[in-house]
């Protein structure tokens, strides 16, 4: 374990802005989205146009696999991170003004789909569901089931989600009569499969890389990152938002992705702009410290589910930061975090609600 030191995950600076930030800037609800609009333009003029390429009858074999290649690699090892989390932030507060709101629908129906994400799916899913849930025993994709250190119990986890998990949202949002949202799910993952049916006549080697491979990179990742951001669970109080998730500071990731790491802090306040999280998190130590909240420094959510798939705890506790002094040793970090990630029945959830 480790002791807390600075914090140099990004947070917002104030600056001198061009034209082009100008222009945009009157649009935008909020400015400091505005490495949003940087994104999206790369994405716009350097990654759709290869895709679109792709469905071009003209391109020879000889330069469509090349094509394909590149396009496979920048869309889903450069772009779709960054991509996904800007989208969940977007999710979360509105990109554009409220009187431009239609505009706002750019991502979730054109630039979304090229990263395999099914037109409104994800906004009723994390924003309808997993945020009012917490990943307690109604939220059907909660991780508290299964054994987290696991590749078996993450195979099974996926594999619910990928089979049943559109059944099981449908009958979330039924039970809950959210009838706005059951619909927006029915209807843009039909619409997604519709899109992948159709243009796969048209040429399905396109179709695969472009739409069917994305859709099943997205999941995996999106699953991966939702077991790998709860998967240290207080079985004595899960219901807490400070045990029952963790914080990750000081990775390349948070600076990637919209200081993502900071998910204990994102699950107290939703609505928390992206770069307000390391500021929050310094000023609520005393918070996060008393509710043993779970700290790991340099590590991101993907080393941190490699972690846990081989059970190598002591790269965990070595990465563990120290706040609360309440741990003396590295084998009382070890046990305390091999005892979070064991499974729990429902019948020892601790529901608020209930």
């Amino acid at each position: 374990m480790i002791q807390l030191g600075a914090i140099t995950d990004p947070t917002f600076e104030e600056k001198e802005y061009n034209g082009f930030e100008k222009f945009w800037l009157k649009y935008l609800n909020d400015k400091r989205d505005l490495p949003f609009v940087y994104l999206i333009a790369k994405i716009v003029l350097i990654m759709i146009p290869m895709a679109i390429l792709l469905y071009m009858p003209f391109l020879p074999n000889y330069v469509w696999w090349p094509v394909a290649i590149v396009y496979f690699i920048i869309s889903n090892f450069v772009f779709k991170g960054p991509f996904g989390l800007m989208f969940h932030c977007t999710a979360h507060r509105l990109f554009f003004k409220k009187k431009y709101k239609k505009a706002n629908k750019f991502l979730t129906w054109f630039v979304g789909p090229f990263f395999g994400q099914t037109p409104e799916t994800y906004y009723s899913h994390h924003i309808g569901m997993h945020h009012v849930e917490n990943n307690l025993e109604h939220d059907e994709s909660s991780t508290m089931e299964y054994q987290r250190d696991s590749f078996g119990g993450w195979l099974k986890y996926f594999g619910d989600f990928m089979v049943v998990g559109l059944y099981k949202l449908c009958g979330y949002f039924s039970k809950t009569n959210r009838k706005k949202l059951k619909r927006n799910v029915i209807v843009g993952e039909f619409t997604y499969i519709l899109l992948c049916i159709g243009l796969s006549f048209v040429n399905f080697k396109a179709t695969l890389v472009v739409f069917i491979l994305s859709f099943l990179i997205s999941r995996i990742i999106m699953m991966l990152g939702n077991w790998t951001q709860h998967a240290f669970i207080d079985a004595d109080d899960p219901e807490n938002l400070y045990k029952s998730s963790i914080t990750t500071i000081n990775v390349k990731y948070n600076h990637k992705c919209f200081n993502d790491g900071y998910h204990i802090s994102h699950h107290l306040k939703p609505g928390l702009h992206w770069t307000d999280h390391p500021k929050h998190f310094l000023d609520n130590l005393d918070e996060y410290a008393k509710n043993d909240a779970l700290i790991f420094d340099g590590l991101d959510f993907l080393k941190l589910f490699f972690c846990l798939m081989n059970k190598n705890y002591d790269k965990m506790a070595n990465h563990y930061v120290d706040i609360s002094g309440k741990y003396k040793t590295h084998d009382e970090v070890v046990a305390m975090l091999k005892s979070r990630t064991q499974k729990l029945k429902h019948a020892s959830f601790v529901k608020q609600a209930a």
